[in-house]
């Protein structure tokens, strides 16, 4: 009896390494990939739209009204929060819907301790504060550009 072409056996997806990759290299799309493959479409998108912010930041540094500046960053500042977010959300999923969810079928269980605790918290403190610097740049530079430079020498 032929075996099957292609038999696909489950992998066990760990929640610390998740909530990890997310943190840290979320922007680029590697908790998506982890989790989905290298197919998953909204990894990409991550991926596409911090180069594009990056662009974005770039273009920004140069003339800093550009409207094409500004939606290029906020695409990548968009992306870069998301991931801070999946970080949190990943984080806080319990053990058991996470295992139901990604490891179906195993016979390893995640048990999440105080890293994904401390990944949590980190993810939640940088991602608040870029979010308030993103929004204080932002609103300095349309009263700038409302009122003109010369009112704040």
């Amino acid at each position: 009896m032929p075996k099957p072409a292609c038999q696909h056996r489950p992998v066990f997806r760990s929640k610390t390494l998740t909530a990890a990759l997310a943190f840290l290299l979320g922007s680029l799309g590697a908790h998506r990939f982890y989790l989905y493959g290298l197919r998953d479409a909204f990894g990409w998108s991550h991926a596409l739209a911090t180069l594009l912010g990056v662009r974005g930041v770039l273009l920004l540094v140069a003339t800093p009204t550009l409207p094409a500046g500004w939606l290029l960053a906020v695409l990548g500042a968009i992306s870069l929060l998301t991931a801070f977010l999946a970080a949190i959300v990943y984080g806080l999923r319990p053990d058991p819907k996470w295992d139901s969810q990604f490891n179906v079928g195993l016979d390893k269980h995640s048990r999440s301790g105080w890293t994904v605790v401390l990944i949590v918290i980190f993810s939640l403190f940088i991602g608040a504060m870029m979010l308030m610097a993103g929004l204080a740049v932002a609103f300095q530079t349309y009263f700038e550009s409302q009122v003109g430079h010369d009112a704040f020498r």
